[in-house]
């Protein structure tokens, strides 16, 4: 309900889950007064989708600690509660990130052994699988040598489940490649994370800059989230500006025009691999229950883009992967958590 486009685009991006994927079910929570109609409008979706009537509504302004304290009764709580009970696998929302990661760790707690949840997000990349993941993008701006080595176990665990990727390749973003470069905390989390590369299957290439983003030879960026935000945010604006360039190129003459004709083929397929929508959703990761966050202003191929997301990492039960993984590079005789023992995970 929180998001720039309405609820209008998160049911047409319903519909378009529903269209490729004839397994998956929706709980859809907000006003249904509001709801109810534009589900009316859509006959195919409606018989798929469970609508729980919540008036209350979480905004971009509102503030996150004032939704902890007041936010039961509004459709973001009542999401995560139902992930929380059990009734959902994950839960999606456009809504306000500060307040989404608020009530996500107030109501499912975090992960036994996590000190601070993170966002990771999909960066294209020039390699097979077309993705590589980054976290923190924006869930904590400060980030220690230990967070940054969960961060690296964390992301590991979603190249593998969520891009297929057997043994990731873990890079640290910093203002350099050269071991000596870098706040002491960098080099910290660099021998942490060497030292646990080969008992948790992923190779560590070191440090890597801004330019390695992209590169095929990289799977996994770990940096904090003042860092990875300003990233993920400066490649969307890129590539818009991209798009724009490119745009206004092609319509400055006749010319132009018609070697835009010729071109639109490439054109459409160069859209199709840098338009941020078609790889919307951040994951929350270190909770106990699956999370993605959308874009504020995803419209509907944004929205299909976060559930199909959602539905892909709830059929790999990748909570209990991620917990399983967290425990595994716990230090001996440290509570390792129920999550990932109870359910038998393993990767």
């Amino acid at each position: 309900m929180g998001g720039d486009n309405g609820p209008s685009a998160v049911i047409a991006g319903l519909a378009g889950v529903a269209e490729k994927d004839p397994s998956v079910r929706f709980i859809v929570h907000g006003p249904s007064a509001e709801l109810a109609p534009l589900l009316a409008r859509r006959p195919t979706l409606a018989p798929r989708v469970d609508l729980r009537d919540v008036e209350g509504v979480v905004r971009m302004t509102d503030k996150p600690s004032h939704v902890m304290r007041n936010g039961q009764g509004t459709s973001m709580w009542a999401a995560i509660d139902s992930v929380r009970e059990g009734e959902a696998k994950a839960a999606v929302s456009c809504g306000n990130t500060g307040a989404l990661m608020a009530v996500s760790m107030l109501r499912l707690r975090r992960l036994p052994g996590v000190n601070r949840p993170a966002i990771a997000c999909l960066w294209p990349s020039r390699g097979p699988h077309g993705f590589n993941v980054m976290l923190d993008v924006g869930a904590d701006i400060r980030a220690e040598a230990e967070d940054l080595l969960q961060y690296a176990l964390m992301g590991v665990a979603y190249a593998r489940n969520g891009l297929g990727i057997r043994r990731p390749r873990v890079g640290i973003l910093n203002v350099g490649t050269e071991e000596h470069k870098g706040r002491a905390g960098l080099k910290e989390a660099h021998e942490l994370i060497s030292a646990a590369a080969a008992g948790a299957s992923f190779d560590f290439a070191g440090f890597i800059e801004g330019g390695d983003l992209p590169s095929a030879d990289i799977h996994v960026i770990v940096t904090d989230g003042f860092t990875g935000n300003i990233a993920l945010k400066t490649g969307e604006g890129t590539a818009k500006l991209v798009g724009d360039f490119l745009r206004d190129a092609f319509n400055a003459g006749l010319m132009s025009r018609f070697a835009a004709l010729l071109a639109m083929n490439s054109l459409k397929r160069l859209q199709r691999r840098i338009d941020p929508r078609r790889v919307n959703g951040g994951v929350f990761l270190g909770l106990n229950g699956t999370v993605i966050k959308s874009h504020g202003a995803a419209d509907e191929t944004g929205v299909t883009a976060a559930v199909s997301l959602a539905a892909q990492l709830a059929r790999a039960d990748f909570t209990a992967r991620v917990a399983a993984r967290i425990a595994q590079a716990m230090p001996a005789g440290q509570d390792g958590g129920e999550a990932g023992h109870r359910n038998g995970a393993t990767e």
